[in-house]
């Protein structure tokens, strides 16, 4: 016979889309978690919890990772990024915008993830050739599309943004 054990929860502080939240947390709580139940934005997806679909991308401290395979005690003190800071308010970034014309996206699911990765590769890289667009998404699956769309959408967006046609 076991006892069960109690877990006390641990105050932790994340920046979530430039908005300090404070919070006390299981020491088990995964970033996703706590970017869809505590700070209330869903656009972040659990998909897979291991890794592999990449619908959980975020950005911490500038990097994309994924988090479902984090713990939201391993983001305290620093900087998180979910797919709706892409947005100006009700406005589409051009990635978004990208992805919406180019038809990148049929059930979505997978779309927060590729959009955070893009985000990523376009932020280092302004005007990525096509193979670096394949390999900075190859962590994330989608299954419904042949990819083709959503690599045309990134290639679109790298234009806008070397035009000058906004900044997200």
């Amino acid at each position: 016979m076991s006892a069960e054990t109690s877990i006390e929860p641990v105050p932790v502080r994340i920046t979530v889309n430039g908005v300090a939240r404070r919070a006390e947390v299981e020491p088990r709580m995964l970033l996703v978690d706590f970017i869809r139940d505590v700070v209330g934005l869903t656009g972040t997806h659990v998909g897979c919890d291991s890794t592999n679909c990449g619908a959980c991308t975020v950005h911490l401290d500038g990097r994309s990772v994924k988090s479902c395979t984090m713990f939201a005690l391993q983001a305290d003190g620093r900087e998180v990024r979910t797919v709706e800071d892409l947005a100006d308010g009700e406005e589409l970034g051009p990635l978004q915008r990208s992805f919406h014309e180019r038809h990148a996206l049929q059930c979505g699911y997978c779309t927060p993830g590729m959009l955070m990765s893009a985000t990523y590769l376009l932020e280092r890289n302004p005007n990525p050739a096509r193979d670096e667009i394949k390999r900075a998404l190859s962590g994330n699956l989608c299954r419904c599309t042949g990819y083709r769309f959503i690599v045309e959408a990134v290639e679109d967006a790298a234009a806008r943004l070397q035009t000058g046609e906004g900044s997200r």
